[in-house]
């Protein structure tokens, strides 16, 4: 099934716990901390795979989530890091956040995009003793991993578009240029999805795209017009195809470019080959001359052909070559294929009933690394408190003692 669209949730692997652990050896009656720190968790990367043409594999599973890194150990043992969750995604892939902002551009072979960073591993107490304080009992759990929901667009990659208004005969044509097998019918919309092909001329091999039949409101997602035009952006060149037995082929020719640029403007000035098919019939045969006339004056190269008897296929193939060997091949991506959002170390108090809230990246992450079952660990996130001047805002705030405070996913009694 062919799947160009598909919502998902990834979770990193959170870092693994540094450990409070003590030197015990025979002869050494006081050694000093030992534990050793965690382990990295596993990034989330997705890998172009040029075998894949459709995002299926995320049409039943949503939820992807790496593995964590490992606890720290005795003797200043550090935990191993996690492998990297590697997802494939087929050529073409645009990744973007909830907000639409894309954040990666997959449209290279191998190409790879770390879209979630695993946390680092927590540090042992062997690296939290200072001058003053030898033997801590202070280490920390592993920082969270990231995770996010993320939406996933599938624009195929080929070097020509086939486009026209329903019915045209854009299937017919992918199917005799290549070993492509759309489903045929004489009706209007038979084609739910766009179909990849491969033609070859001479030595040459062209990947050409059936796009749906396109409609009047395209642009605002009419007839599905959306998830179809998406599919031309990534194309080089256009196949305009012309039903020549219509009434009016010049006036489908007008309404579908204006919806491709009402779309995308980019799409207005790609370049294209107007093709008038059909003109095995007598009607569209006669009418061919003066339309390929008319057109020419629009500034488009025209040719006549008919798909359901092959005839004018040859010249088609070769004016297709040599238009594109006039053009630039695709260029790489244009947006960045590392993740790397920016935190600040600012912090909001606000109520939530009769309790409140601290939120920030910061304070939120060390209260999540933090051991709360020892009483150093607490203090130490305490005079963090103070000096990131949040115990001042909620006490601004009217914090008193006893009251509740959350800090992520901690809920904690407020103390002086």
């Amino acid at each position: 099934m062919f799947i160009d669209e598909a919502r998902i949730h990834i979770k990193a692997g959170d870092g693994g716990a540094g450990v409070i652990a003590f030197r015990r050896e025979k002869y050494v009656p006081f050694g000093g901390p030992a534990g050793g720190d965690g382990g990295k968790g596993g990034d989330v990367v997705l890998v172009v795979n040029p075998n894949l043409n459709t995002l299926s594999r995320f049409q039943r599973r949503h939820q992807f989530q790496a593995q964590r890194g490992s606890n720290g150990g005795n003797f200043n043992r550090t935990g191993a890091s996690a492998s990297d969750l590697e997802l494939e995604v087929a050529p073409g892939t645009i990744v973007k956040d909830l907000a639409g902002t894309i954040i990666a551009d997959l449209s290279l072979a191998g190409q790879r995009a770390t879209i979630a960073n695993g946390g680092r591993g927590g540090r042992g107490n062997a690296r939290c003793k200072s001058a003053t304080n030898q033997a801590q009992r202070v280490a920390e759990k592993g920082e969270p991993g990231e995770d996010r929901w993320l939406t996933l667009e599938l624009r195929l990659i080929a070097d020509v578009g086939i486009v026209g208004a329903p019915n045209a005969g854009k299937s017919t044509l992918l199917s005799v240029l290549s070993d492509a097998k759309p489903r045929i019918e004489n009706y209007p919309f038979t084609t739910l999805v766009p179909n990849l092909g491969v033609a070859r001329f001479g030595d040459r091999e062209i990947v050409f795209a059936d796009i749906p039949g396109l409609v009047e409101g395209a642009h605002d997602g009419v007839g599905l017009g959306h998830s179809f035009l998406r599919h031309i952006q990534r194309t080089r060149l256009l196949l305009h195809l012309l039903d020549a037995a219509e009434p009016d082929p010049l006036g489908d020719l007008k309404h579908i470019n204006a919806e491709l640029a009402l779309y995308d403007p980019d799409l207005a000035i790609k370049p294209q080959i107007v093709v008038l098919n059909k003109i095995d019939l007598e009607d569209a045969r006669n009418k061919s001359p003066n339309l390929r006339e008319r057109i020419q004056k629009l500034g488009y190269t025209a040719v006549a052909i008919s798909a359901a008897t092959h005839s004018g296929l040859e010249e088609l193939l070769a004016i297709v070559v040599q238009n594109l060997a006039n053009l630039p091949d695709l260029q790489p991506a244009k947006y960045t294929a590392i993740y790397r959002p920016e935190f600040d170390d600012g912090f909001e108090v606000v109520r939530e009933g009769v309790a409140f809230r601290v939120i920030g990246h910061r304070i939120e992450r060390t209260a999540a690394m933090t051991y709360w079952n020892y009483d150093e660990a607490i203090d130490r996130f305490q005079r963090m408190l103070n000096s990131q001047g949040i115990a001042d805002a909620l006490r601004n705030a009217g914090a008193k003692r006893g009251d509740i405070v959350r800090i992520g996913d901690h809920e904690l009694d407020w103390v002086e």
